[in-house]
């Protein structure tokens, strides 16, 4: 439901919530003022025209402020009679909220108030659907978790028990690998502990035996091949 009403010579177009500046009226702001001067009132599809007022017609509105408007400059020029004049005006404003519209036994506040509900109980009842539907949902995800759990727990005893054994295996390894290791040792210390023997190495007594030894191996005839028989020979 909307309202044309008419307020300091203008006309304004209004719904319940609006907030409009309309020219200044004699009221403190928290107060509440009625405007009888209603044109228009329509309805969904029906509509009211006033001739020039719609009986039985009023629109309520609550005061919220005084304040005033943006600065607007007159300026006056005469040509050739040197007159200029400049001024600045600002005028004085209520800020107001409508608040109802009632007409013909009905108001727009109750009607707002009454679809506001309607909405607040659906988006109540979407919600309380959407937690019970998300509940159901949890608890089939917990019976699906279930059976999964319950191999795993049965097969982790196993894969742990196979370490132990291998441990188990492995230790008289090591004891005996520990044992081998200081006979190793002991074996080995009496080789190392002998230094290696060196070839004797012949030296010539005097310079005069070594040089009877070159004259000997010079002179000492040199046996050549026998030759191979050929055909001539024969």
């Amino acid at each position: 439901m909307y309202a044309v009403i008419e307020t300091g010579g203008k006309q304004y177009r209004v719904e319940v919530g609006t907030e409009l500046a309309v020219e200044l009226l004699d009221a403190e702001p928290g107060k509440t003022v009625t405007i009888d001067r209603v044109l228009l009132v329509a309805d969904g599809d029906a509509a009211s025209i006033g001739q020039p007022l719609v009986d039985g017609a009023e629109v309520s509105a609550e005061v919220l402020r005084q304040t005033r408007g943006d600065k607007v400059i007159s300026f006056k020029y005469r040509p050739k009679a040197r007159s200029r004049v400049k001024k600045g005006h600002r005028q004085d404003l209520t800020i107001l909220r409508i608040s109802d519209i009632v007409f013909g036994g009905r108001s727009a506040a109750k009607s707002a108030a009454k679809a506001a509900s309607d909405a607040k109980t659906e988006r109540q009842r979407l919600e309380e659907a959407a937690a019970v539907q998300a509940a159901k949902d949890a608890e089939l995800a917990a019976k699906l978790a279930a059976p999964a759990k319950a191999p795993a727990k049965a097969a982790a005893p196993k894969a742990k028990a196979a370490p132990k054994a291998a441990k188990s295996e492995a230790e008289p390894k090591t004891e005996t690998a520990a044992a081998e290791k200081p006979a190793k040792a002991a074996a080995k210390a009496p080789a190392a502990a002998k230094p290696a023997a060196k070839p004797p190495t012949k030296k010539p007594a005097t310079a005069r035996a070594a040089a009877s030894e070159a004259d000997a191996t010079k002179a000492a005839p040199k046996k050549s091949a026998p030759k191979r028989a050929t055909k001539k020979d024969e």
